[in-house]
């Protein structure tokens, strides 16, 4: 077996930091945009393409280091004043950066890099970039060097101790390059510590011995003096402590500020192994549910050794299991921010002009979750704009401002993580598309489907309401895509839209994809799991809990409303619908993206974890069916989404009903 290569593991690292300057390079274009950011935000731009740079100089990726280079010339143009903001140049840099991160992701498959596209940014870039740049090779420049403060800024004294790390050299870092970033900051000394170097024969070249102490005066905060070390913290030793300006004695005896303490470890794991761990969880819990169960055929004691020792594995299993689950949660940012270059792309190809505004980006969602929810999202953003922005004359017209408005938002809510895109444009028109669905046969002659069924029709495979073929529209492919992408999740998909101010698009997902609190109940003799943070209540009906306003149709009364209760039996085809009348268990789901109703199951077995087991693809997708689960007997049970359950059936034959129970948990 060969040894792994060093180098190649070390190219790897270096392209997975690469995403974190990528981001931070978008969201400071975003806000440079907004008016937000200053000389502070142009500067972070700069130190993010330049963290690209110095890295892919070292792993001999000329064509990235090249582009980059120009790229930094143009910020620093910016920096120094040599050009001013404007939104051509804007428009440029988001460009640069989208190509940047092309750029960076071709170099990482190893593919060939678009040498026309490039010469072409390259071209418009160099006009404009700072004479005088850097050299594109190693970043060694002659310290100290001094910044001129603006008038009346105070100047600041900062103690800096710096240690890197083995990690540090081996994923291509270089202190010399930290140093000269901190330089620009103000008037920097540097005394390089050898107390620490042992004797030549006691050297291990492997290991660093150097460490820097610094002193940095200049108008900069705290945070913009870690900045330069933000991309590598966690391969360091950093200390950053303020230093007593000249001040009177009296002053002078204040008792220095603590020391801040060192920045915590981070870990870098490769997502497969995330994934192998979370496996094993799974099958630990299925293991911990049989355990559990054949504990329960045994006359044991509920208070004796052996059952509490089932409760603290049963404890331990819940802890590691929200562990790893804290582990695979990511920031939704990084997808947002894709969908920023989706929606910049298709005003190029449409001639519209758009905005995209996003709102809790911060959510924490799974990471299987966040990589499949790429292309539906960007069918979305497309079609927001395509269907629901006006031109911008067709927006002055109607008194709107000329550039649109779409607006990505996440949230966490009962347990699911629901994301909206919303528009401010012409709305849905019903006519139009109730006419070409009439023409295509969708919907029957003489029918009067209501504005939400109209609406559904939208994600019917094939139907579009693009009246010419184009590069985004047209071709009958979008929004049946997004329905099909967000129920293969476990998901559901709702919109709301009014004529003249916009379109919503809601969709509504699973936390996770692997395990989750589950309550598990008996239907027609079949067992099935519901979310328990879909169920808000169950309920032991009584013949005072029950009306009926309608022949066939049952409503349960609760704190002063009516619910409709169906049968869910015959919501899946088990059998006929039950009548109405005393006894049963009726659980109430829905909440805040679903109606609220009750579903009438014949008892409640247990909530317990179960571990979400996806259906292969060749089965054909039940309404209301979301995934399956192995229970502790070894037997498998279907895991329903009580939002996406069909509607309940009319009246019909009324089977006599067996005795409804509910069972201790």
């Amino acid at each position: 077996m060969a040894a792994p290569d060093p180098m190649a593991e070390m190219r790897a690292a270096f392209f997975v930091e690469c995403d974190e300057p990528l981001e931070g390079l978008q969201a400071g274009l975003d806000r440079l945009a907004t008016g937000e950011a200053g000389a502070a935000g142009v500067h972070g731009l700069f130190r993010a393409v330049h963290s690209i740079k110095g890295g892919a100089g070292a792993f001999g990726l000329s064509g990235l280091v090249a582009f980059a280079h120009q790229f930094e010339g143009l910020l620093a143009a910016l920096r120094g004043g040599q050009i001013a903001l404007s939104p051509g140049l804007l428009a440029l840099l988001f460009r640069a950066a989208d190509h940047l991160a092309d750029l960076v992701s071709l170099s990482r498959r190893g593919e060939a890099l678009p040498e026309e596209r490039t010469a072409a940014l390259l071209a418009e870039m160099a006009p404009l970039a700072a004479a005088e740049t850097e050299p594109a090779g190693p970043d060694f420049a002659p310290l100290p060097m001094a910044l001129d403060l603006p008038p009346g800024a105070a100047p600041r004294r900062w103690q800096i101790t710096f240690r890197p790390r083995a990690a540090l050299f081996a994923h291509g870092h270089e202190p010399a390059a930290l140093l000269r970033a901190l330089a620009e900051l103000g008037t920097l000394e540097a005394r390089c510590c050898l107390e620490d170097l042992p004797p030549l024969a006691e050297l291990a070249p492997e290991e660093p011995h150097l460490s820097w102490e610094i002193t940095l005066e200049g108008p900069a905060t705290e945070a913009e003096v870690a900045a330069p070390f933000d991309f590598v913290e966690d391969l360091c030793t950093l200390v950053i402590r303020p230093l007593a300006a000249e001040l009177p004695e009296a002053q002078s005896q204040a008792p220095p500020p603590p020391a801040p303490a060192e920045v915590p470890t981070l870990v870098r794991v490769d997502l497969d192994r995330v994934e192998r761990l979370m496996n094993l969880v799974g099958e630990l819990v299925i293991n911990q549910a049989m355990l559990g169960q054949s504990l329960a055929r045994l006359p044991l004691s509920p208070h004796g050794d052996t059952m509490k020792g089932l409760e603290e594995f049963q404890r331990l299993t819940r802890d590691i299991q929200d562990s790893v689950m804290m582990i695979r949660a990511q920031p939704i940012r990084p997808l947002f921010q894709r969908m920023a270059r989706t929606l910049r792309e298709a005003c190029a190809a449409l001639g519209k002009e758009a905005r995209l505004e996003t709102r809790g980006e911060m959510t924490e969602v799974d990471r299987t979750v966040i990589d499949r929810l790429a292309e539906p999202l960007t069918h979305m953003v497309r079609n927001a704009l395509d269907h629901g922005i006006e031109p911008p004359e067709d927006r002055r017209a109607a008194g709107k401002p000329a550039q649109g408005r779409i607006t990505l938002s996440a949230a966490h809510r009962a347990g699911r993580v629901v994301i909206e895109v919303s528009d401010d444009g012409a709305g849905i028109d019903r006519a139009a598309v109730l006419a070409r669905a009439r023409a295509a046969g969708l919907v029957p002659p003489g029918a009067t489907p209501g504005p939400a069924e109209i609406e559904r029709l939208l994600f019917l495979p094939g139907f579009s309401t693009a009246e010419a073929l184009s590069d985004l529209s047209g071709r009958g492919v979008g929004m049946d895509v997004v329905a099909s992408a967000i129920g293969s999740l476990g998901g559901r998909l709702s919109l709301s839209s009014t004529p003249g101010q916009g379109t919503i698009i809601r969709l509504s997902l699973p936390l996770t994809l692997a395990v989750m609190e589950g309550m598990v109940v008996e239907v027609a003799g079949e067992t099935l799991v519901l979310p328990l943070t879909q169920v808000s209540e169950s309920l032991a009906l009584a013949p005072s809990d029950l009306a009926e306003l309608v022949p066939g149709r049952a409503l349960v009364r609760r704190q002063g409303s009516l619910l409709p209760l169906a049968d869910l039996g015959a919501l899946l085809g088990y059998r006929a619908p039950l009548a109405a009348g005393g006894g049963g268990v009726a659980l109430l789901t829905g909440g805040e993206d679903q109606p609220r109703r009750a579903l009438l199951v014949d008892r409640i077995l247990d909530q317990r974890q179960v571990v979400i087991k996806g259906l292969d693809e060749s089965f054909a997708r039940a309404p209301g069916v979301a995934a399956a689960t192995i229970l502790g007997d070894g037997s498998i049970a279907l895991i329903l989404d009580p939002g996406d359950l069909p509607p309940a059936p009319g009246p019909g034959p009324a089977p006599a009903r067996p005795p409804a129970e509910v069972c201790p948990a």
